[in-house]
């Protein structure tokens, strides 16, 4: 499980890992060739955060992406469970905010992530419809406060997430 919550959904062990050795070893660190290895929570290690903030300022989607690069961030990509968790935690820390809007588009018959990834993790409600046949309307991604993905129009006004 990841630090966040969210399920492990790809994997990159050494060979023979984790073997949990001595009943000792419930963390996981990157070597330095990016393989993964278990090892004792109490060595100290340098680490990666995820900088993500929660912008409580109403813009259009494509004005909340020139304010999060004026920043030097990006409206946020969620590409895993964690990512997704990590940034509802976020917003649910910020009372003023039902949904915010996310790095999400619908460009070229399918949805994308603002910097070019293809979406490959989602999170859009069960059996909930991404409504993007209206030219002009709900081609934008935004994150509700149940960690759900919904499609809203681009000119909507909402605060927004960058990372």
């Amino acid at each position: 499980m990841w630090s966040a919550g969210g399920r492990v959904t790809y994997e990159n062990w050494k060979n023979g890992e984790p073997n949990n050795k001595n009943g000792n070893q419930h963390v996981g660190e990157v070597s330095g060739n990016g393989k993964w290895n278990d090892n004792e929570s109490w060595k100290s290690r340098p680490f990666y955060c995820i900088n993500i903030t929660v912008v409580v300022e109403k813009k259009s989607w494509e004005e909340a992406l020139q304010h999060c690069r004026e920043n030097k961030a990006d409206l946020s990509s969620l590409h895993s469970e964690t990512e997704n968790i990590a940034a509802g935690k976020a917003q649910k820390g910020v009372r003023t905010t039902e949904l915010v809007w996310i790095g999400l588009r619908f460009l070229g018959h399918r949805w994308l992530w603002v910097n070019g990834d293809p979406l490959e993790y989602e999170a859009w409600p069960k059996g909930g419809i991404q409504d993007h046949q209206c030219p002009m309307q709900n081609r934008c991604g935004a994150l509700n406060k149940k960690g759900l993905w919904e499609n809203r129009d681009c000119e909507e006004r909402l605060n927004f997430i960058c990372s």
